[in-house]
């Protein structure tokens, strides 16, 4: 079975976000599903933005509403650069906020940024053999 990824991300307003996307991680627009709905291109996966209401209920399942200031999740995006330094600066002049200081690590430095819809995403530059600078075989 192979498993094909697609990327969406709720957003309040949808010209903002498609700037926002488009300025600071360099994507381009692939076309438009309605009015709501525009499909980002330029990564590995398809990006749709989908534009939700804040405090519209986010499933019927729960009681959550969406809303769009700075929030956790244990799923967010990591976007793989050539530069660190040069794609936080592009990111932060689209309007992402820099949350830590950019880290060093043996395989890499990484930036954790928050967009301006309160969704966090890292920023990563692999250096060497990347992950594989301190991956171990599988068993």
């Amino acid at each position: 079975m192979t498993v094909e990824l697609l990327v969406n991300i709720d957003v309040e307003d949808l010209a903002k976000a498609e700037r926002f996307y488009c300025e600071a991680l360099g994507l381009r627009v692939g076309r438009r599903l309605g009015a709501t709905v525009v499909e980002l291109i330029g990564a590995s996966s398809r990006i749709y933005l989908l534009e939700k209401a804040s405090g519209s209920a986010a499933s019927a399942a729960t009681g959550e509403r969406r809303r769009y200031e700075r929030h956790w999740t244990p799923v967010h995006l990591d976007v793989v650069v050539q530069d660190v330094a040069a794609a936080v600066a592009q990111a932060r002049n689209a309007g992402a906020i820099l949350e830590d200081e950019v880290r060093t690590h043996d395989w890499g430095r990484i930036a954790q940024m928050a967009d301006p819809f309160g969704n966090g995403f890292c920023l990563i530059e692999f250096r060497g053999r990347g992950y594989d600078e301190i991956a171990s075989p599988a068993d």
